[in-house]
């Protein structure tokens, strides 16, 4: 009898000596999206000071979130900071403001227009125009009565025959035909004045209400001018994110900023074949998650601007219980590009002004981790159902 319980107690000792093993071990083992450091710093991660362990990996400057995961160096967001990436953003617009503030070209005919020719003295020309067609009664897309340039770029015209005039002024066009029709008539006087502007194009799409092409006459087309012609922005539009694409290039165009900035779009101007588009901002929102109290997918304002603060305050702040506020990130980028991991301690209330003006950019990710007692609390609770099974089943031996 006496070796029968001396038995059950080495076996209720053994339990108890395996539950205070995993608790021991707990902080080393605690799950979710902790990141952990690398390097030295790794093996310190196996103790259970999660809070300095937090720390050593921002004084170390990297991160990793698993041993397949490049090590990427972490940025400390400070004033400093915030002013280096305030003049990045504002060189990158005057760069893009000097590409499309330069001198615009002059309009030239092209395939499709249609031009309005007078031979003064010569009535007999006007009939060239054909059956004349009452201007009120025309559908709106037809071309006013005229010579239309065809796909060729060639215009036709009685005695002169056919030129090419494509790529031409009408001033040019004029002194070409007066100088054909001047084998068969004494100094022939001729006016030549466009009709109708078809060959040019600018093309506006996305968030506007009046998405389409919209023709380019000899008053040059200016980003203003597209936008208003569209008929504005519509109340899901990004106005920070406008995609340029010209030459088989896309630039992005902060209208805010360049506001901002002082520059005016009534003076950057669209070439031919541009496409404009608008882009919206459910597409240009960030994510925000770990501990705060509402985790979200927040949305910048209709200037397209949304602060580290403001992303944030979409998700109803960071959670007093369980956050740890020295350990907030910034995931910027992919693995595949270029990323970028800032750090900010926002334990003190002064760092929400560091957040305030914290710039974020689309598809950034924003993550608050959580204090190291949450962390011990919550493999704690996954640790019990298993510690109690084992009492268990040392009471079910006796």
């Amino acid at each position: 009898m006496f070796a029968l319980m001396k038995n059950r107690s080495r076996y209720r000792l053994g339990i108890l000596t395996m539950a205070v093993t995993l608790l021991n071990s707990a902080c080393a083992v605690a799950p979710g999206m902790h990141m952990q450091t690398s390097a030295a710093a790794a093996a310190a991660a196996e103790s259970s000071q999660s809070v300095e362990k937090n720390s050593q990996a921002a004084a170390n400057g990297k991160v990793d979130a698993s041993p397949a995961t490049p090590e990427i160096a972490i940025t400390e967001v400070d004033a400093a900071l915030i002013s280096q990436l305030a003049q990045r953003r504002q060189q990158q617009q005057l760069d893009l403001s000097r590409l499309l503030s330069g001198t615009p070209r002059e309009y030239t005919v092209g395939p499709g227009d249609v031009l309005q020719i007078v031979v003064w003295d010569h009535p007999e020309f006007a009939t060239a125009l054909g059956s004349s067609q009452i201007q009120s009664s025309a559908r709106p897309g037809d071309p006013l009565a005229g010579f239309i340039v065809d796909q060729n770029g060639s215009l036709t015209f009685p005695y002169a025959g056919t030129l090419q005039v494509a790529g031409l002024r009408t001033d040019e066009i004029q002194q070409r035909l007066s100088s054909a029709l001047g084998k068969y008539f004494v100094k022939p006087q001729v006016t030549v004045r466009m009709a109708s502007y078809r060959a040019h194009q600018v093309y506006v799409d996305g968030e506007v209400h009046s998405p389409g092409a919209l023709s380019v006459n000899d008053v040059p087309m200016t980003l203003y001018e597209a936008l208003s012609r569209a008929g504005g922005f519509s109340e899901t539009a990004d106005q920070s994110d406008l995609v340029l694409v010209r030459g088989g290039q896309s630039h992005r165009v902060n209208l805010t900023r360049l506001l901002a900035q002082g520059v005016s779009p009534s003076r950057l101007f669209l070439n031919t074949g541009d496409v404009l588009r608008v882009m919206p901002r459910d597409e240009n929102g960030v994510y925000v998650m770990g501990e705060v109290n509402k985790p979200i997918s927040a949305l910048p304002r209709r200037t397209g601007v949304i602060t580290l603060a403001d992303a944030l305050s979409q998700a109803g702040s960071v959670n007093a219980s369980t956050a740890d506020a020295a350990q907030m990130f910034v995931i910027r980028g992919s693995l595949t590009g270029t990323p970028e991991v800032f750090h900010l301690d926002g334990r003190s209330p002064v760092a929400m002004l560091l957040a305030k003006d914290f710039d974020l950019q689309p598809k950034d990710v924003v993550y608050v981790d959580g204090s190291g007692l949450v962390r011990f609390n919550r493999v704690l609770t996954l640790l019990m159902p298993l510690i109690s099974s084992g009492l268990t089943a040392g009471v079910i031996a006796k």
